[in-house]
């Protein structure tokens, strides 16, 4: 048996999205970001633990008909700090881009202080600053350093 018989084949995407070198484990996540439950009907490849020379393992997300924005970029960069995307078009890679963490993020995490304002019912919006050790509240200066996207408002 060749390399070539054991490789796994994920037929190219027309238009759309591929999110590469994502911790391993983390697509699901990546999913949820985008806000795709299956029950839109985005047509949507998943490779989890694949190999990766450069990780050991990694993820590959694949979103048929969909372009991140500028939102889903900055959380995904929270979660995944070294992945790269793609957008194809007309299956070819019009864009790459590697993502870079913002300074702040607005609107798109649930502070976990139950205390904090943004969560007393006040119309004020979430902002988080991004730091070293993962995102600061900007309110209430909670420090949220693991499960970022058990926070997710999206």
């Amino acid at each position: 048996m060749t390399e070539k018989d054991t490789e796994l084949r994920v037929s190219k995407i027309r238009d759309g999205t591929v999110i590469d070198h994502v911790p391993a484990g983390e697509a699901l996540h990546v999913l949820a970001i985008l806000g795709i439950d299956g029950s839109g009907g985005e047509s949507v490849s998943l490779g989890m633990n694949v190999p990766s020379g450069r990780m050991g393992q990694k993820d590959i997300v694949k979103v048929e008909g969909r372009e991140m924005s500028q939102a889903e970029l900055d959380v995904l960069s929270l979660i995944a700090p070294d992945a790269t995307v793609n957008i194809v078009r007309d299956y070819e890679v019009a864009e790459k881009t590697e993502i870079e963490p913002p300074e702040v993020v607005v609107g798109l995490l649930h502070c976990p202080n139950r205390h904090c304002i943004t969560n007393a019912g006040e119309p004020v919006e979430t902002r988080f600053e991004v730091i070293e050790e993962g995102v600061r509240c900007a309110y209430c200066e909670t420090i949220v350093r693991e499960d970022i996207t058990d926070h997710l408002a999206v």
